[in-house]
């Protein structure tokens, strides 16, 4: 099984919305992928409910959390038409991405 987990900051304003619209706007778009994407296996999407007001500026806004069989369907799932459309617009409303990919073991 392979885990995706990958976490973003938002800009505070883009595509003409806020922030928090644009939060929930990726939410919808990322979870509606399992239903276009059959490799998915699991998906969980999150929006951070505290303030970032450490010094550091440590918290994200978003992060997704996506399970897959295998290697091989993780990399269908790169490739499909529905992520690159859904990365088209996440790209246009972030300003940072962090994400790591590894094999659960079960």
């Amino acid at each position: 099984m392979i885990r995706h987990v990958v976490m973003w900051k938002l800009k505070d304003e883009a595509e003409g919305a806020s922030k928090e619209k644009n939060a929930e706007k990726m939410k919808l778009i990322l979870e509606g992928l399992k239903v276009n994407i059959d490799e998915i296996k699991s998906v969980e999407v999150g929006i951070n409910i505290t303030d970032d007001d450490d010094e550091a500026g440590s918290a994200f806004d978003v992060v997704l959390i996506s399970d897959f069989e295998t290697e091989l369907d993780y990399t269908m799932y790169t490739r499909n038409a529905h992520h690159k459309k859904a990365i088209e617009f996440i790209n246009s409303v972030i300003k940072e991405r962090h994400f790591v990919d590894y094999k659960m073991d079960i």
